[in-house]
C-alpha cells in the first residue's frame, strides 16, 4: 500500500470521525446527548455542537407547542349518565432532560397525556349533571371548567417534563343510546315552555280585551248620555221657538192653518182625490169660502 493510499485512507476516516463528532441543533428543537443511555447534556441552543464520536448519540425533541387530538371518549356525570367528551390538548416539553428520562419519545408523551387528560375529564364531569352541561349557555363557565382541566392535567404532566398549555373541548355528545331520550326530554321541555308562553300570552290578552272592552263602554255609555242630553236641550230650545213664534191668537191660527194644510198635503199622496171635511173646520170653511 503506498503512502498516498494511506494518507487518502487516513483523512477519510479523520473525516469521517470528525463529522460523527459534530452535529446540528435547529431554532424550534432541543438536543440531549445520550452516552451508554446515560445524558451526557442537554442544550436548546441553535448551531453546531460536538459529541463523542461512535459513544454518543443525539436525541431531538420539538420545543415548538405540540397539538394532540385526544380520541372522543366516555365520562359519567353526577346524575350517572354517559356523555362522549371530544377535545384537544396543546403541550409542549419544559424539561427535556426529564422527558427523555421519563418517556423518551413524542408518541409515548400522547400517551400518558391522553391517559392524564381522560381521569381529569372523568374527575370533574363526574362533579356536573347532565342536563347542566347540555344547557350551559353562560360561555366563561366552560371557560372556568377548561381552565381548571388545564391547571390539574398540567401539575401532572410536569413530572413529565411537559407543559400542559391548554385543553379545550371541542364537543360534548351523548352516546347513540341516550340521544334519542335526551332529545325528546328536551322536545317535551320545549313544548312546556312553549304552552306556559302561549297561556301567558292569552291571560295577558284576556286583560287586556277586558279592559279595552270596559273603556268601549264607558265611552258608548257616555256618548249616549251626551247625546240624549243634546236632543232634550234642542226639543226643549225647539219648544221654545214655537212657543215664540206661536205666542198670539193671529199666530195661533196661521199655525194650526198651516198644519191642516200639511195634513190634507199628505191625505193627497195617493190615487184617492176626495176629502172629507167637517163643515166647522176652518180649513173647509177657508177653501169653500162659506162662513
Amino acid at each position: 500500500m503506498t503512502k498516498k493510499t494511506i494518507a487518502i485512507i487516513v483523512v477519510l476516516v479523520a473525516l469521517f470521525v470528525g463529522f460523527n463528532s459534530m452535529f446540528t441543533v435547529r431554532e424550534n428543537e432541543y438536543a440531549t446527548t445520550v452516552r451508554f443511555s446515560k445524558i451526557i447534556s442537554t442544550t436548546s441552543n441553535a448551531g453546531l455542537h460536538f459529541k463523542v464520536p461512535f459513544l454518543d448519540s443525539v436525541k431531538y425533541f420539538p420545543k415548538a407547542t405540540q397539538f394532540y387530538d385526544i380520541p372522543p371518549s366516555e365520562v359519567l356525570t353526577s346524575d350517572k349518565q354517559n356523555m362522549t367528551v371530544d377535545c384537544y390538548i396543546l403541550w409542549s416539553i419544559s424539561d427535556p432532560k426529564l422527558f427523555y428520562q421519563t418517556l423518551g419519545s413524542k408518541s409515548v408523551a400522547e400517551q400518558r397525556l391522553n391517559a392524564l387528560t381522560y381521569n381529569e375529564l372523568k374527575t370533574v364531569m363526574g362533579t356536573l349533571a347532565q342536563s347542566d352541561i347540555i344547557n350551559m349557555e353562560d360561555g366563561s363557565k366552560r371557560n372556568d371548567i377548561y381552565g381548571n382541566i388545564a391547571s390539574d392535567v398540567d401539575a401532572l404532566a410536569k413530572a413529565y417534563g411537559i407543559h400542559v398549555e391548554d385543553v379545550k373541548i371541542k364537543q360534548f355528545d351523548l352516546p347513540e343510546s341516550n340521544l334519542n331520550a335526551v332529545h325528546n326530554r328536551m322536545i317535551s321541555e320545549r313544548n312546556q315552555m312553549a304552552e306556559k308562553y302561549t297561556a301567558d300570552g292569552n291571560y295577558e290578552a284576556s286583560i287586556i280585551r277586558n279592559n279595552v272592552d270596559k273603556q268601549v263602554n264607558i265611552m258608548v255609555s257616555n256618548a249616549e248620555a251626551e247625546a240624549a242630553k243634546l236632543v232634550a236641550e234642542g226639543e226643549a230650545e225647539y219648544m221654545r221657538l214655537l212657543a215664540e213664534a206661536y205666542n198670539s191668537p193671529d199666530k195661533k191660527d196661521f199655525y194650526e192653518f198651516t198644519m191642516a194644510l200639511d195634513a190634507l198635503k199628505a191625505s193627497l199622496n195617493g190615487d184617492e182625490k176626495t176629502v172629507i171635511l167637517d163643515g166647522n173646520s176652518k180649513l173647509a170653511q177657508i177653501l169653500t169660502g162659506v162662513k
